[in-house]
């Protein structure tokens, strides 16, 4: 038996989009198609790839020591007399060349370190972040489309239906049972169905736009599949909510803020430095060396560093408390997001299952009644028109539930980086 061929996802990506050069070869473009396209073309994405190598890079040097210092100088140099300005008729003048070496304290360079590493971990929970967002986004500007093309697909019945129901009214007319004015109905009827499809070729060119800011020129393909449809358990979306994408960064922010509050406590232990020179001196004098090592003396700290800790671990207070606040908004979003898909479910099914075929069913009823006799045209008018919302309404309802599914979805339920 040969092996699974393993396709990686720039791979698959590369494959989609030079099938979509060819119309022949494919001739429509399905969600998961849309989505593989977004990851690999939204510019937003990109963006924050960037960021995360150059929080990366950043990140390198944080640990490290400050770059030593060269220093030259003149010493004891005379501005006075027979000697003065020159170089080497003094014993006490001398050339100057030494490094310096600035050493911060080891809990500092740790806070560096523990700040940096958050860093790191914060861009890359904003790119986890970003690719969610361009995923629910080009999964909406997908069904909203689809959704476009699927009323759009109905107006030929439309419209054949209109010229059955004008025949009709033809025949009736002809066989003397009924009024010439009747013939001018099924028109304003195709009139006003003309003037709905062009609403929706406008929506399309709309809805087409969107999908292509995230996926580019293949969005102009047309579309196919179902209404797409994740798993929606509520048990599930509770359990994930402290996953939510926009709680994710909390977890990196509050360890860059910790990190801060370290560094602002190690301000108070003194950073020290060490320096060499060399001296040089007159030929007939000896050269010297001087080795100097120095301490910061951080003595006022109730008005330097005590007030850097207080801001630090305030704004520690503030990330903490934002978190909680976000937590609480996304509850109660949760709660009305689920509540909103149950509602559409049920009107969704209520449509399929009774509005729908009652629709139907008073069209049949309303025409008997006409080639009867019984009833009026007008009747049959309004019978249509309530047909044809009840359609599109089921279309919209199918696209809502889709929208509402894709929001907890990708908010709780699809929330792995």
């Amino acid at each position: 038996m040969k092996p699974l061929i393993r396709w990686a996802p720039h791979q698959v990506a590369a494959l989609i989009m030079g099938a979509l050069s060819f119309p022949g070869l494919v001739s429509a473009l399905t969600l998961e198609q849309a989505l593989s396209l977004a990851e690999q073309q939204a510019p937003s994405l990109a963006a924050q790839t960037a960021n995360l190598h150059a929080a990366r890079s950043a990140a390198i040097p944080a640990g490290e020591l400050p770059d030593p210092k060269l220093r030259l100088g003149l010493q004891n140099v005379p501005i006075e007399g027979d000697t003065r300005w020159r170089l080497d008729e003094e014993a006490m003048t001398m050339q100057m060349v030494g490094v310096m070496q600035d050493v911060p304290n080891r809990a500092k360079r740790r806070a560096r370190i523990e700040a940096a590493q958050a860093g790191v971990a914060l861009a890359g929970v904003q790119q986890s972040i970003e690719r969610l967002s361009v995923r629910q986004a080009t999964a909406e500007a997908w069904v909203a489309s689809f959704a476009v093309e699927q009323k759009l697909s109905l107006f030929q019945q439309f419209y054949g239906e209109n010229k059955l129901f004008s025949q009709a009214v033809q025949a009736r007319i002809a066989g003397g049972r009924g009024q010439t004015a009747d013939s001018v109905l099924p028109k304003q009827e195709a009139a006003l169905l003309a003037e709905q499809e062009d609403e929706l070729v406008r929506n399309q060119a709309v809805a087409r736009a969107e999908l292509r800011r995230w996926i580019g020129e293949p969005a102009n393909q047309p579309l196919t599949g179902v209404w797409p449809q994740w798993p929606a358990d509520a048990v599930h979306y509770q359990h994930n909510l402290d996953r939510h994408p926009a709680l994710l960064a909390f977890g990196p922010m509050t360890r860059e803020a910790e990190a801060n509050v370290s560094q602002a406590i190690a301000e108070k232990t003194p950073d020290w430095s060490w320096g060499v020179d060399y001296l040089r001196r007159g030929r007939e004098y000896g050269d010297m060396v001087n080795l100097s090592v120095s301490f910061d003396l951080p003595m006022f700290t109730g008005s330097r560093q005590d007030p850097k800790i207080a801001a630090e671990r305030a704004r520690l207070a503030q990330i903490e408390a934002q978190r909680q606040a976000t937590l609480r908004m996304h509850d109660q979003e949760l709660t009305a997001n689920l509540a909103e898909y149950q509602r559409l479910s049920r009107v969704l099914t209520r449509l399929e299952q009774t509005l729908l075929p009652l629709a139907e069913q008073k069209v049949d009823l309303a025409m008997a009644d006409y080639r009867a006799g019984k009833g009026e045209l007008i009747a049959v008018i309004d019978a249509r028109r309530q047909l044809v919302e009840t359609r599109l309404r089921r279309i919209d309802t199918s696209r809502d539930l889709s929208l509402s599914n894709a929001r907890l979805h990708f908010a709780f339920g699809d929330t792995q980086p």
